[in-house]
């Protein structure tokens, strides 16, 4: 363990952070509970959605000439009696925003959800503002609640004078409990006395073991089928209510499976930032990269005139100098012996090299074969 943590050091002062899952022998495999994988067919969330008004903003509301913020603020007067004109309203004050919300199956009326908020207009911060009464509607149509409250903004944006100040993302919030249900979430897990377990990473290899698991439970012989490489057929014993059906779904999501992993490597050029999985091997090969480095020095040389004469002064002559470097470097043999971190971590760390660099260096060695796995650049 010391030898792993003093390799990493070594990466991070190269500039990049590799981070390195591996899986040694069939008895290291990462074991997961079947609820952590996979969902029953029927329990997943309900997805909702409602256009509504943030009042209380600070001047920093949707632009005065946003058409369908005046409209929404003049429909809401209207029903409190108040005719507008029908110039625009000059406020800064109000916002107009898209409001979602995920539900979670098998909730009860009067049950209190967590909605996102997003601006949709022009409004440059939804800091201390306050949601109006929002109907919420599913894909379907209907309306199954409502949310209303103040909002909680994780960032702030303040401008003054041209300069100007931020964190994170003012213009999006959230509203913790802010929506009540008006109607149960009603799901059906249960069709021909069957229930289905899906993976939520299908793979072949895992769920043929989701059916040897389930086949070893009491009273469950022979009654588990693999339909695909996502979906787990499960049939009821006969004549079993609804008490003795909700216990065998209870001990079928804690099971321990063994999950099979694909051979991935995931890069994100943004960060920098590698994540090698464990099932990744690298056949034997030799890699030789060498460094190029361009400077570019601008200057500005102001010829001074002579002492005590009446000339203007001369224009500053701008020059540059350039100079190249290249930094060679032998060729690396890059030999793992299978997928320990030991061995991945001592091959990366010989290269040396810049994230970038590396991000180059795996599309190579992808394309030369030698990289046995699924490469992925986000």
């Amino acid at each position: 363990m010391n030898g792993q943590l003093k390799i990493f050091e070594k990466m991070l002062k190269f500039g990049f952070l590799i981070v390195i899952f591996a899986i040694v022998s069939a008895t290291n495999l990462f074991s997961a509970r079947i609820k952590d994988i996979a969902v029953i067919q029927g329990t997943t969330d309900v997805q909702a959605i409602g256009y509504g008004l943030i009042t209380g903003l600070n001047n920093t509301g949707d632009n005065p000439q946003t058409y369908f913020t005046n409209q929404s603020l003049k429909n809401l007067l209207l029903r409190f009696g108040l005719t507008v004109s029908q110039n625009n309203s000059r406020v800064r004050n109000i916002a107009a925003v898209m409001v979602t919300a995920n539900i979670p199956a098998f909730l009860k009326s009067g049950s209190k959800v967590d909605v996102t908020i997003s601006s949709i207009g022009d409004a440059s911060s939804l800091q201390g503002g306050v949601l109006l009464l929002t109907p919420l509607s599913i894909s379907n149509g209907a309306v199954i609640g409502s949310a209303q409250g103040p909002i909680s903004v994780g960032g702030y944006d303040f401008s003054a004078y041209g300069s100007n100040i931020s964190k994170n993302v003012a213009t999006t919030a959230r509203i913790p409990n802010g929506m009540i249900l008006e109607r149960d979430i009603n799901s059906t897990i249960i069709s021909d006395n069957k229930i289905h377990i899906v993976l939520r990473q299908p793979d072949y290899t895992t769920s043929m073991r989701v059916r040897d698991a389930v086949a070893n439970l009491p009273n469950m012989n022979n009654s588990a089928t693999t339909m695909d490489a996502a979906t787990v057929e499960v049939q009821m014993p006969a004549g079993a209510d609804q008490n003795q059906i909700m216990q065998i779904i209870s001990q079928i999501e804690s099971l321990n499976i063994i999950t099979d992993q694909v051979a991935k490597v995931v890069i994100n050029e943004r960060t920098g930032t590698i994540v090698v999985g464990g099932n990744v091997q690298l056949l034997p090969a030799t890699i030789a990269h060498s460094g190029l480095e361009i400077s570019i020095q601008k200057q500005a040389i102001i010829p001074a005139p002579a002492p005590f004469t009446i000339y203007p002064p001369y224009p500053p002559i701008e020059t540059a100098e350039i100079t190249a470097r290249e930094e060679a470097t032998t060729a690396v043999p890059l030999v793992v012996q299978g997928a320990t971190v030991q061995d991945m971590a001592n091959a990366l760390n010989a290269l040396k090299v810049k994230p970038r660099d590396l991000i180059t260096i795996f599309q190579a060695l992808k394309e030369a074969g030698s990289l046995q796995g699924e490469l992925i650049i986000q």
